[in-house]
């Protein structure tokens, strides 16, 4: 039977910071919208830093680290530091500045005319590293209807349960790692 032992840290081989912040990254970035939870936020922290996102949006009343450096610091581990961030008053700022930027902007939400997350394909041939900006709503009320208006499209998680959400951090999650496997298949990282 082959050994299963955990590896050390030393083993995992990952960067530190500065080379993080050095190293290319998926262009893809995660905007929490008025997402109130400091462990959901500092949850998306850590993710967007285990796939090496671009960078975060946090807007409206999503905290940021250096207002709630300690309780986001509980989730994010550190990431909060390697991770580049930004913060926007208003959600639709956000979207319109990473619009100008060039990113699709993608509403994760129920809606009508949702493309279910496992039959979307991220790039195609002749847009090989098209930027994405993934819009993740608040605990309640989702993704506010305004912004999902602005959205280019609307990406849904099929869920199959006697539940209709996911918490967000789940969601930004399912969400980062889709993307990821589908860059990892085109070699992009």
């Amino acid at each position: 039977m082959m050994s299963q032992q955990k590896l050390t840290v030393e083993e995992m081989g990952r960067m530190d910071v500065p080379a993080f912040k050095e190293a290319s990254k998926l262009p893809l970035v995660m905007v929490l919208d008025n997402v109130r939870s400091l462990h959901n936020i500092g949850s998306v922290f850590r993710t967007a830093d285990a796939f090496r996102l671009s960078g975060l949006w946090l807007c409206g009343i999503t905290a940021t680290p250096e207002r709630n450096l300690v309780d986001i610091h509980k989730t994010a581990l550190g990431a909060e530091d390697s991770v580049e961030w930004h913060y926007a008053a208003d959600t639709l700022d956000a979207v319109h500045t990473l619009r100008k930027e060039g990113y699709t902007i993608v509403a994760i939400e129920q809606c009508h005319g949702s493309i279910m997350l496992n039959e979307w394909t991220a790039w195609h041939e002749g847009e090989p590293h098209k930027p994405y900006a993934f819009i993740m709503g608040n605990e309640v009320k989702g993704v506010d209807q305004k912004v999902v208006d602005a959205a280019d499209m609307v990406i849904e998680i099929p869920q199959y349960g006697t539940k209709h959400s996911l918490n967000v951090s789940v969601t930004a999650g399912i969400v980062m790692w889709e993307v990821i496997r589908q860059a990892l298949r085109l070699g992009m990282l």
